[in-house]
């Protein structure tokens, strides 16, 4: 076995800390015992991450060497658990797993998601073990899907594979590395029918339908057509009954229960037929829900996928191919043409064009040169690089995407968990209903029992709330997963529907409507000598310089193939500028305060153009030599370039209320101002400021915060929902939505999805509720029998799913034109 799968990852809460200088105490003190990999300590939260190598080093080693320094590791530590699910039905099944995992002693929280298949446990683990928990869940009629290493594998009874559960424990077992498992993606095509065992049951029982019916018109023996139509309802009736059983234990009714009563009540009345039909269609309708939803849990493999198993690395003067768990921040990769990028780094030899596409959504491949960042799952086209490894394997962007998304996804937004609210109190009142349809029309009217007793179970079949509570999962779910794709990550479906109600939107000016670095704007010349001259003579001066200024003047310069000048006796004047001989002949780049110490005067016509370039808000840098000034270059933080489209394509949406806010001058936010078309602007506002505008905005609507994720942190948090663009890192931990290619135009799709969002999931719920009340009426006076109630409760489901599963294939140009 490589080393990579022997790796575990144990997460501790201690206690004790007093500052950060102790977190790094124990990181470091951690890093020295040997085999641990990696070690990180959050003295906010008091956890401590440890990567080690449990053939080296055991879990009471690490233990004591905190105890050692000082500090004390909590007795009763909570874990949290990731398990992908297989056979849910619905959103009820999922609710069935998890009422029945939090009625295990020591599991503090369960949440399980019927759009992703996924579970998360919060639990004691000295309370229960997670072979425990997987055997709950099995118990409760499910598959729990089990994977070791990079290799996935399904294991249906987990009491028999220790050895498995210890490697999935590795990338389960905390929250931190959950976004690294994998499981095998689901079949989207005719192969599902064969290779899964849904489908299998719903063609057996077709099957046994149709001999059923062959039987029976040609009037051979009753044994035999009920022998068919018997098949067909064991093979599909089997799962149905077994989960409707499980719910009736955990004392909760859900479709299945009210499914199996219906059938059971079918063959008690001599309608075999009608039995095997219910069976087959209501097989048929869940099954097609699990094949559809396959397409979007599909979307977060594709993301586990790009990041390859392997990477080269240089180690000892040579490249050796090894496990990317095993690279650790510091080495070195080497990427050839046509490979992936393993794991986030910075380049530091070779220049490439790499398709970040994945990452970013922008389709157009970026060049990289030495000291840029690239991205683990992107693919290098042209280049040989060179990278050095900055995050490890379950630390990069797209671990951190993937975590995000499989969150996001199941999350429940604000209108689920007001249906789910809804179904926990209607299902009981239809019970009730069916109850009294059966026993008061024969006690009271001396009605035929048979007849209600029929109605009652078609009432049972009709009234099941399925379509309803699967109607605002599929939308939520299909909408993150369009949005992921295009670079644009939700933090949940409270994020999704908020976007979708905002009324105002407020910008933050440095880093987000501006790159947040000074570009040359303009160069003027006041002597003889032309612009060129001027702009070449101050950046031959400031080529060696690292001033955010200087870097600006000189980049202008090589993008106009200037010819940079050497320098001699190169001197520095602090806090005014820089002096340098070139051709024996002295110049002085800086500031007035530099000019007027060399007593080099301005004119009157030098003093009044600087008065009205400071009054545009930019900042100057004087040129002259030792006679006169011959120039100045005018800088100012530079727009980003899709600013102004980005505001143009908001107000298209009929947002007109977007204001920006900002700590600069008012003279350069006005100027910023005018040119990206917003009417509304405040100035010199300390962070302090910025809350209040965002307070008061919010007493009229909704309001969003556009920010870079680092300043501003008050008023991101104030608003009703934030953006965030630049960091990835940053932005991750601090928006609710996260703008990953920085693109300011990305904005008016990430609202106009949400919006389109919103209205597919009342849809859906109208649909679903006028459906239901509908069928109501005609089952319970008799004008539908079994098999048209449940063509009408499937054929809603799949009709919310499939108008739920339109978003997952919006893209941002259609939308855009919209």
């Amino acid at each position: 076995m490589s080393q990579s799968n022997s790796l575990k990852t144990q997460t501790l809460q201690v206690s004790g800390m007093d500052c950060g200088s102790c977190a790094q105490t124990i990181a470091a003190s951690l890093q020295q015992l040997n085999g641990v990999m990696e070690a990180s300590v959050s003295f906010a939260t008091g956890r401590v991450k440890v990567s080690y190598d449990p053939n080296l080093l055991s879990e009471a080693e690490i233990k004591h060497r905190i105890a050692v320094l000082g500090y004390t590791v909590d007795a009763s530590p909570t874990k949290t658990l990731q398990v992908q699910i297989s056979g849910m039905d619905c959103g009820s099944c999922a609710k069935t797993i998890e009422v029945g995992l939090q009625q295990i002693s020591g599991v503090n929280e369960a949440s399980v998601s019927f759009a992703t298949g996924r579970s998360q446990i919060s639990y004691n683990p000295q309370q229960v073990s997670e072979t425990t928990i997987h055997e709950r869940i099995q118990a409760l009629g499910y598959t729990v899907e089990h994977n070791s290493g990079s290799h996935s594998s399904h294991h249906h009874d987990s009491c028999n594979h220790e050895h498995d559960h210890d490697h999935h424990h590795e990338h389960v077992q905390e929250a931190e590395g959950k976004s690294l498992e994998t499981q095998k993606p689901a079949a989207t095509n005719w192969k599902f029918w064969i290779t899964n065992r849904r489908g299998q049951s719903v063609i057996l029982a077709g099957i046994g339908l149709c001999l059923g019916l062959v039987t029976q018109y040609l009037a051979l023996p009753i044994w035999l057509v009920r022998a068919f139509y018997g098949i067909g309802i064991v093979v599909a009736g089997y799962p149905i009954a077994r989960a409707g059983l499980f719910e009736l234990r955990l004392r909760r009714a859900d479709m299945n229960l009210l499914m199996t009563i219906s059938v059971i009540g079918a063959v008690i009345l001599g309608d075999w037929f009608e039995a095997a039909l219910v069976v087959f269609l209501f097989s048929l309708g869940t099954t097609l829900q699990v094949f559809t939803f396959g397409r979007t849990r599909n979307a977060i493999q594709g993301l586990m996928d790009l990041t390859p198993p392997t990477a080269t690395v240089k180690r000892n003067h040579q490249e050796v191919t090894v496990a990317v768990e095993s690279i650790r921040v510091g080495e070195i990769l080497t990427i050839r043409p046509g490979q992936r990028v393993a794991l986030d780094g910075v380049v530091v030899s070779g220049t490439s064009a790499i398709d970040q596409s994945p990452i970013t959504g922008e389709s157009i491949p970026e060049d990289k040169a030495p000291g840029d960042i690239v991205f683990a799952g992107t693919l290098n086209q042209t280049g040989f690089l060179s990278v050095k490894v900055t995050h490890t394997v379950s630390d990069t962007t797209v671990a951190k995407i993937i975590h995000l998304v499989e969150e996001a996804q199941s999350s429940r937004a604000p209108t689920q968990q007001w249906v789910d609210r809804f179904a926990e109190i209607y299902t009981p009142i239809v019970i009730l209903s069916a109850i009294a349809i059966v026993l008061i029309p024969p006690l009271v009217f001396a009605q035929p029992l048979n007849i209600w007793l029929y109605r009652a179970l078609v009432l049972l079949v009709i009234a099941c709330p399925c379509a309803l509570v699967i109607s605002t999962p599929v939308s939520i779910v299909s909408a993150i997963g369009a949005a992921t794709r295009q670079g644009v990550l939700f933090k949940g479906g409270h994020a999704l529907e908020t976007a979708g109600h905002l009324t105002s939107l407020a910008f933050d000016k440095t880093g987000t409507l501006t790159q947040g670095q000074p570009v040359v704007q303009k160069v003027y010349n006041l002597g003889e000598e032309n612009t060129s001259f001027v702009l070449s003579i101050a950046a031959s001066l400031e080529q060696q310089s690292e001033h955010p200024l200087a870097k600006a003047i000189v980049a202008t310069a090589k993008e106009q193939r200037l010819n940079l000048e050497n320098i001699e006796n190169f001197t520095a004047y602090p806090g005014r500028g820089i002096a340098a001989q070139i051709d024996e002949n002295l110049y002085f780049v800086g500031n007035r305060r530099l000019f007027a110490d060399f007593d080099i005067a301005l004119s009157t016509t030098a003093e009044s153009l600087l008065v009205e370039i400071e009054n545009l808000g930019q900042t100057t840098v004087l040129v002259g030599n030792s006679d006169k000034l011959l120039g100045i270059v005018a800088l100012a933080d530079g727009l980003r370039l899709e600013a102004a489209e980005a505001i143009r394509l908001l107000q298209r949406l009929g947002m007109r209320h977007l204001t920006m806010l900002t700590g600069d001058r008012t003279a350069v936010a006005k100027q910023i101002a005018q040119q990206i078309e917003i009417t509304d602007y405040q100035a010199e506002l300390l962070p302090e400021d910025k809350l209040q505008v965002i307070q008061q905005l919010r007493q009229s609507g909704v309001v969003g915060m556009v920010g870079d994720g680092i300043n501003d942190a008050p008023a991101l948090a104030a608003a009703d929902i934030s953006f965030a663009v630049g960091g990835i890192d940053i932005a991750l931990e601090t928006a609710d939505v996260v703008l990953v290619g920085s693109d300011l135009r990305k904005l008016s799709y990430a609202v106009n999805l949400s919006r389109r969002t919103v209205s597919v999931i009342q849809q859906n719920v109208v649909f679903s509720l006028v459906t239901k009340g509908l069928f109501l009426l005609l089952g319970t006076f008799g004008f539908v029998g079994l098999a048209i109630a449940v063509l009408a409760d499937t054929g809603t489901s799949l009709l919310v799913t499939a108008n739920g599963m339109r978003l997952f294939r919006e893209n941002p140009r259609a939308i855009r034109c919209k």
